[in-house]
């Protein structure tokens, strides 16, 4: 199913495909696709009654006190590198600087990455931009992998994508991201590490959205199935917001 141009709809229109498309991921990682021991979880950010966010965990240890999952679950790095175009090392700035998102459950069951689609209020302003950015650099300070995905192209406050803020944010660098003008829309996975590893796809609206690695641990990952879970969820999406957004209504 071709991305379609979610600038034509209002915001609240994204958000309930949103919180849609979460519980199909979830279920096909929880189906199947992630290795034994492993689980995903949908939640919500502070303050919001709907879950917006796909959580990865670890079960805890057993009785023995002997880890319940294998360090090296899904697919290795070196037999088989994810599939995508671009590819970044990137030198945290390590700064220390005081975390005051507070992502990981007050429980034994690990957190092990996030999974997080940016909706516009991310990006509506440049004190929305960086907070999703700190968060994400927060949460791989703390040795959490992170996949994004944002189906909006640039705007004012992320002129070169969401990507070039984080990875300014990681590396305090102020180095520009070359985003490809004819494909602005950004999935980027964050292999969280003493270097962080990045994968990057850019899709244009209309184009087919790839499988994108999410990690489990150090050189481990599955192959999240975005563009059927996303099929998926807009089946959902009323008739008359599919017809504005395969551009049969006018834009609203």
């Amino acid at each position: 199913m071709p991305v379609h141009d979610w600038t034509r709809v209002e915001a609240g229109i994204f958000h309930a495909f949103h919180v849609a498309w979460i519980p199909q991921l979830q279920s096909v990682l929880n189906g199947g696709l992630l290795p034994a021991g492993y689980y995903a979880l949908a939640e919500q950010h502070f303050g919001r009654a709907v879950a917006d966010l796909l959580t990865l965990h670890a079960s805890p240890a057993d009785r023995n006190g002997l880890p319940r999952v294998s360090a090296d679950g899904g697919t290795a790095v070196a037999d088989a590198p994810p599939r995508v175009r671009r590819r970044q090392t990137l030198d945290p700035a390590g700064r220390g600087r005081p975390r005051t998102l507070a992502i990981r459950h007050v429980s034994d069951h690990q957190l092990v990455a996030i999974l997080e689609i940016l909706s516009p209020a991310n990006k509506d302003r440049r004190t929305s931009v960086d907070e999703f950015a700190m968060k994400a650099v927060d949460a791989l300070e703390r040795g959490v992998h992170v996949l994004l995905v944002d189906l909006f192209p640039p705007g004012p406050s992320d002129p070169h994508g969401i990507h070039e803020v984080i990875q300014r944010e990681l590396a305090q660098a102020d180095q520009t991201y070359d985003l490809p003008p004819d494909e602005p829309l950004t999935l980027a996975s964050y292999e969280a590490d003493s270097r962080i590893e990045v994968y990057l796809e850019h899709v244009a609206v209309g184009g087919s959205l790839p499988d994108m690695p999410l990690f489990l641990g150090r050189g481990h990952y599955v192959n999240v199935p975005l563009e059927a879970t996303y099929a998926a969820a807009y089946g959902g999406v009323p008739a008359f917001w599919r017809e504005v957004l395969e551009e049969h209504r006018p834009r609203v």
